[in-house]
């Protein structure tokens, strides 16, 4: 059985198998963490993919779920070990919160990554500038180490779009707003708006635009992003964030309900081409001082 190279992956299909070997025995999450004397969260994290976990704590979990097969004991050892491989956005460490930690792997992890904005250019997106600009709009002060340091790992997740062993395929949508509200200033807001013509050119990037005049919308419940893996049976996984907190969906049925969701915002939304034609039209706008 192939081992994937990255990390994220790595940890996720070892939780499904986990999970899977746990809910086939009956077990629950309080007898694996009596096992393994933990608390049943550290058990959540491990199955989601959120935590690494040592392959004696997976012989420990196997013998409880009653799996005896040799090979599969020895695939799950392997993923366990290769899954402890350090991110390079550890090195950062307290100034990257777990939660954003979870993020940056799934970037790195992704081979297609789908995201609607409503009134934010997309991280992955944004230069240098225009998120100082954001952060200064932020009631939260940040210390100036901090926001240096917070700038760097932006600059460093947008590498993903250029990695070639596998591509990654990104697409977003944007709500016409963000590419018509003043971030900071006039300069800055043209700058940014040239970044999206020219990462539009890109093979990998399909850039749309959702016009203010569609009126209601699919996605007026707020942004997200939708991450696809190498395999299937990887699942996808939705991110969604708010001003002090974020959440990531992988069950089923409800990552396919934004998957749906995104399709309509996709069908409503100016082809790429129009799209095109409507951010230099919005940097008319900065250009005229309107």
């Amino acid at each position: 059985m192939p081992i994937e190279q990255n990390p994220t992956v790595r940890r996720r299909r070892l939780g499904l198998e986990l999970r899977r070997h746990r809910e086939a025995a009956g077990a629950t999450l309080d007898d694996a963490a009596l096992r393994l004397e933990c608390h049943k969260t550290k058990i959540s994290r491990i199955e989601n993919g959120r935590s690494g976990v040592r392959a004696r704590d997976v012989r420990e979990l196997l013998a409880l779920y009653g799996v005896s097969d040799a090979d599969v004991q020895a695939f799950l050892e392997a993923l366990a070990k290769s899954g402890a491989k350090r991110g390079w956005w550890q090195k950062y460490g307290p100034a990257i919160p777990s939660a954003y930690a979870d993020l940056i792997d799934l970037e790195a992890a992704a081979t297609h990554i789908r995201t609607f904005q409503t009134i934010l250019i997309p991280g992955l997106l944004q230069t240098e500038s225009y998120s100082r600009a954001v952060h200064a709009s932020n009631p939260a002060a940040i210390d100036p180490a901090t926001l240096e340091v917070l700038l760097e790992v932006r600059a460093a997740r947008q590498d993903v779009l250029a990695k070639t062993s596998p591509v990654t395929r990104f697409e977003a949508i944007i709500f016409e707003a963000a590419i018509r509200t003043p971030v900071g200033s006039r300069e800055i807001m043209r700058d940014q708006l040239e970044r999206l013509l020219e990462v539009g050119e890109s093979p990998n990037i399909e850039l749309q635009i959702l016009p203010m005049a569609v009126g209601a919308h699919a996605g007026m419940s707020g942004p997200f992003v939708i991450f696809k893996f190498p395999l299937p049976a990887d699942g996808d996984v939705v991110f969604l964030e708010n001003l002090t907190s974020s959440l990531y969906v992988e069950t089923l049925g409800e990552t396919e309900f934004y998957t749906l969701v995104y399709d309509k915002l996709r069908s409503a939304a100016l082809n790429p081409k129009a799209s095109i034609a409507a951010i230099r039209a919005a940097i008319s706008q900065f250009d005229r001082g309107e």
